[in-house]
């Protein structure tokens, strides 16, 4: 079943309003995973900036981050990611979905 990516037109009042819609467009197991899988890897990608102060870790850290969450939406809930209209929020949803997939609040 084809799933829209996000409401481009819908004005989110809060990072709250917007985190139960952001978790709607990630129904899909795989590809709630590769999100993870990339919030991980770019983690550990900051870390090695801050550990060598190599700056293609900055660039690693996106492409692993973005890579994975995009491969998912395309691939798995076929649609796109909320990134383009909502960047904050969707990168501070990734987190927070990541910490609560670590932590078993949202399956993996």
């Amino acid at each position: 079943m084809s799933q829209e990516p996000h409401e481009p037109h819908r004005e989110f009042e809060s990072f709250a309003a917007f985190y139960p819609a952001f978790l709607a467009q990630h129904q899909d197991p795989a590809a709630r995973r590769l999100h993870f899988t990339g919030v991980s890897l770019a983690f550990v990608c900051l870390f090695l900036l801050l550990l060598t102060g190599n700056p293609a870790w900055l660039f690693a850290a996106l492409v692993c981050g973005y890579g994975f969450a995009w491969i998912g939406h395309a691939m798995f809930e076929k649609s796109g990611p909320a990134t383009l209209d909502y960047p904050l929020y969707s990168l501070l949803a990734d987190f927070r979905m990541w910490f609560e997939m670590l932590t078993g609040r949202v399956p993996f």
